[in-house]
Order: structure tokens, then C-alpha cells, then sequence
């Protein structure tokens, strides 16, 4: 969803997934961990993008993998509501 929306909260992520908020928060920080997402602070609200220096094969995979999964992808992307951030 990242690599199609660019930059999303941890709200945005819990909607489209529709998976509790801590366990979208821990996946996200073992992603951060990993370097794989870099987080974004803007007042109360953690937003989420593809860290800007994965190398060049990896955003590919990640691309490619998105743009190969429509069905795996689409429906997250069409429960995309917050409107709170």
C-alpha cells in the first residue's frame, strides 16, 4: 500500500487492513527497524512511507509485487477512510 499511496498513518494502514491498531504499530516499528518504512511525526499522528534510501532493487521488488497483486491490494486500498488525520 506504501508503495502506491506514497505516505499513510498508522490509522490509514488499521483501516485498510482492518487489523487492530497495536498490531499494525508493531509491524510498522519491525518494519522501521529493519529500515524498510521510515516514520513521519506531524502533531499526534505517525505517518508511514517506503524509506526514500532502500536500494534500487528493492523498491523494484516491492513495485513489482504491488503492481502483480490487484486483488491482494485493491480492497485494502478501497478501505481507506480516516478522515482524522
Amino acid at each position: 500500500m506504501l508503495s502506491v499511496k506514497g505516505e499513510l498513518c498508522v490509522c490509514d494502514i488499521t483501516d485498510a487492513l482492518q487489523l487492530s491498531q497495536p498490531k499494525i504499530s508493531r509491524h510498522l516499528a519491525d518494519l522501521r527497524k529493519c529500515g524498510l518504512v521510515l516514520d513521519t511525526r506531524k502533531g499526534k499522528w505517525v505517518y508511514y512511507q517506503l524509506h526514500p534510501d532502500l536500494p534500487v532493487w528493492a523498491l523494484d521488488v516491492i513495485k513489482n509485487t504491488a503492481s502483480n497483486n490487484h486483488a491482494y491490494i485493491d480492497e485494502p486500498l478501497a478501505n481507506l477512510s480516516c478522515e482524522s488525520c
